[in-house]
Parts: structure tokens; C-alpha cells; sequence
């Protein structure tokens, strides 16, 4: 009697772990797809942010007779902060709504802001920098890459646009202004996109060694600390 009470009871158990695991298994998707979301959705209002500020507020400032650009900006610290694949859909994007907005050729601009988003996001999954002055030089070079490409294209579509040495200074102008800002704004897209990104390994492993981790690089004198002079004859 006793026997059978207890595997009865065994059994009830595992019943009941059945059925709580079959209630909770529908809960982890869900969880799944909003940590999927969260980066995206991120993205897409931080897009839209910058091209409304861009065309409402910044390009009513004039700095030699030039504004400051937040967009190459913005896309450049996505893909240094997200990925070049991240960075490529920021950079598409992005550059579909300023044609939309500004009533251009549609694709002119995100081509030159995929290139940006593209070629920052392989900078940080090949060399990982870690500098704090990278977001600067990235920041100018991908102003000029906007500035430069972007009358260049003009040219060669045939768009009357004039050719000049007031042109050229008009792009450096710019090139500067952005370089001043681009510490900022990178900050600034940190600040919203850092959360939803998922942790990376080569940093947790750098924070270890810069946190009194061991790396193992080490010789093992150093590890273990100085040897006994009894050891060393």
C-alpha cells in the first residue's frame, strides 16, 4: 500500500511539472520577441528624431553661413555602437526619409548613409576600438564621405549644381562643425541604443583584464606573484 501511495504521488508530481511547464513555455517567446523589438524600435524613433530636429531646429543655425549635419552623425554612431548591419539599415533608412522630407531623388542619400552605417559597424567588429576620441575621427570622415559623395552624384546625374571653391569650403565648414558635435551626439545615441544591445564578449572580457581579471597573456611569474628566493636557486 505504501509503495503504490508514493509512486501514485510521484506520479501526481510529475503531472503537475508537466502542466506548469507547458503554462509557463508560452511566456518565453513573448519575452524573446520584445527583447528582439527593443532595438529596432529604438532605432526607427531615434531616426525620425533626428530628421524632424535636423529640419526644425539645427539647419536654422548657421555657423560661416553653414549648419551643422546630424545624420551622417547619428548613423555613424549606430554602426560603431550596433554593427555594420545595424548601421546599414539606420543608414537606408534614414537617408529615405531626408529625400522624402527635403523632396530629392530618392536613393542618393541612402547610398551614401548605408556606405557610412556599413563601414563604421565593420571598424568596431574588426578592430573594436576603444579610444574615446574614435567617434571624432569617424565623425568627420563621415561628414566628408556625405558632402563629398553627395555632390559628386549631383554631378554626375546632371543636377545644376554649381562646382566651386566656395563649394568646397562650404563641405570643410561643415566637416568642422560636425567634428565639434560628433563627441555629443555619439554620447548622446549611447545613451539610447546601449540598453537594447546585447552584451558583447570580446568587451566583458576586456572589462575583466582592466578589472584585476587574469588575462592569459600573463606570464605565470605574474600571476602567482614573486617567487621565493629559496625556489629561484
Amino acid at each position: 500500500m505504501s509503495t503504490g501511495r508514493i509512486s501514485a504521488g510521484r506520479g501526481r508530481t510529475r503531472r503537475l511539472s508537466a502542466r506548469s511547464r507547458a503554462g509557463q513555455a508560452p511566456r518565453r517567446p513573448d519575452g524573446a520577441l520584445h527583447e528582439a523589438l527593443r532595438l529596432p524600435l529604438r532605432l526607427m524613433l531615434l531616426g525620425f528624431l533626428t530628421v524632424v530636429v535636423q529640419l526644425a531646429c539645427v539647419s536654422q543655425v548657421t555657423v560661416f553661413g553653414v549648419s551643422a549635419d546630424l545624420s551622417p552623425l547619428v548613423v555613424m554612431s549606430v554602426g560603431l555602437l550596433a554593427g555594420s548591419m545595424a548601421g546599414a539599415v539606420m543608414g537606408f533608412s534614414m537617408g529615405m526619409l531626408v529625400d522624402l522630407v527635403l523632396v530629392q531623388t530618392l536613393g542618393i542619400t541612402s547610398l551614401l548613409y548605408i556606405a557610412i552605417g556599413y563601414w563604421a559597424g565593420r571598424l568596431r567588429e574588426l578592430r573594436d576600438p576603444a579610444h574615446g576620441l574614435v567617434p571624432l575621427a569617424v565623425g568627420a570622415a563621415a561628414t566628408a564621405v556625405a558632402g563629398i559623395g553627395m555632390t559628386l552624384i549631383q554631378f554626375l546625374l546632371g543636377v545644376d549644381a554649381p562646382v566651386s571653391l566656395l563649394l568646397l569650403q562650404q563641405i570643410f565648414v561643415t566637416v568642422l562643425v560636425n567634428t565639434l558635435i560628433s563627441l555629443p551626439v555619439y554620447a548622446l545615441v549611447r545613451r539610447v541604443v546601449r540598453p537594447a544591445l546585447p552584451e558583447d564578449p570580446r568587451r566583458r572580457r576586456r572589462r575583466a583584464y582592466t578589472t584585476g581579471g587574469l588575462s592569459p597573456l600573463q606570464r605565470p611569474s605574474e600571476r602567482l606573484g614573486p617567487l621565493p628566493r629559496s625556489s629561484v636557486r
